[in-house]
C-alpha cells in the first residue's frame, strides 16, 4: 500500500470535482492510496484484488482524530467484480481497473491502468520497516440515492523508512482522473508506503447531516 497526498495543478479543477454540500480542503490537496492484495487468504471473502482510489481532500468532516481530513471518492478503480459491486452499493464510483507495485531494492513503482491503459505511475525510494505503525480510522465521503453518507475506516499499518516519493505522472490527458495531476514541482503534503497492513471495509456508516 502507498498512500499519500499532493498540491494539484489545477486547484479550481479538483475543487469543482468536489458535491454540493461538502468543501474541498483550503490548498485543494489530492490523496491516492495504491494497494494490491496478493492472495485470498488476505481478506474475510473478497479473494485477492488489487485497488487504485483517488480524490480531494475536505474540510470540516475531519476523521475522527480530528485532524486526518475526510475525503470524497473521485475515481475508484478496482480488479474485483465482487469488490465493485460492494463499493457502489455504497455510493463509491467503482470501476474496472488494476494497479501493481513493483519493488526492486529501494526502488517502488506502482502503476494504475483503466481499461487497459496506464493513467497513473507512482515512483518512490523506499527503505524498510522498522518500530513505527500508523494506526487510525479514515473517514470517507460518498453519495447514494441523493443522500451524502460517511463511513469510518480503521486501519493499521507498518511504514517503511525512508519514504520519497520521486515522481508522480498521469500518463493519459484524456482520461477524467487527469484533473488530480500534481503541480511542478511535485509537492508531496503527507504519505506513507507500507508492504504490510490491515483495514476494516467500511465501519461506522451513517448519513451526512
Amino acid at each position: 500500500m502507498i498512500y499519500f497526498g499532493w498540491l494539484p495543478a489545477d486547484p479550481e479543477a479538483v475543487a469543482a470535482l468536489v458535491p454540493d454540500g461538502l468543501e474541498p480542503a483550503p490548498n485543494r490537496q489530492v490523496f491516492m492510496n495504491q494497494y494490491v492484495v496478493d492472495g485470498d487468504g488476505q481478506t474475510s471473502g473478497f479473494g485477492a484484488y488489487s485497488l487504485t482510489y483517488i480524490g480531494p481532500d475536505l474540510s470540516g468532516v475531519d476523521a475522527p482524530d480530528g485532524v486526518t481530513p475526510g475525503r470524497w471518492w473521485t475515481h475508484y478503480l478496482n480488479s474485483s467484480p465482487a469488490v465493485r459491486a460492494y463499493a457502489a452499493a455504497r455510493g463509491v464510483p467503482a470501476a474496472a481497473g488494476t494497479t501493481t507495485i513493483d519493488v526492486r531494492g529501494h526502488r517502488l513503482v506502482a502503476t494504475t491502468e483503466a481499461d487497459g491503459v496506464p493513467v497513473i505511475r507512482t515512483t518512490a525510494r523506499v527503505g524498510r520497516t522498522g518500530d513505527a505503525v500508523n494506526r487510525g480510522q479514515l473517514r470517507y465521503l460518498t453519495r447514494l440515492d441523493g443522500r451524502l453518507l460517511s463511513g469510518n475506516y480503521p486501519f493499521v499499518a507498518e511504514p517503511v523508512d525512508p519514504f520519497v516519493v520521486e515522481s508522480l505522472e498521469f500518463l493519459e490527458p484524456d482520461h477524467p482522473v487527469y484533473a488530480l495531476r500534481p503541480a511542478e514541482p511535485l509537492q508531496v503534503v503527507w504519505g506513507f508506503y507500507s508492504p504490510r497492513s490491515s483495514f476494516a471495509y467500511p465501519g461506522g456508516e451513517s448519513a451526512l447531516g
